[in-house]
């Protein structure tokens, strides 16, 4: 939690970031997984977009997300 405070002070974000220390949503929404860089294999949380609706009904999902244009992608489909 110190670095999301960390962070969300930084950035002056409006709102509170949340934290899955226990690893119940990254579990359930499936995005907890075996990852790998420069041959290395280690567990980590996989870059995944829900869009959610007000009715927490998902709308739409992006399984692998690069920053650039992301947003953009998103808002789109807003």
């Amino acid at each position: 939690m110190k670095s999301h405070d960390k962070f969300s002070a930084k950035h002056k974000l409006p709102f509170p970031l949340l934290s899955d220390e226990e690893k119940r949503i990254v579990t359930a929404y499936r995005v907890w997984g075996e990852k790998s860089f420069m041959g290395r294999k280690y567990l980590g949380v996989h870059r995944v977009t829900y869009l959610i609706g007000a009715d927490g009904v998902i709308r739409a999902v992006w399984p692998k997300v690069t920053p650039e244009g992301h947003a953009a992608e998103v808002l789109a489909a807003l």
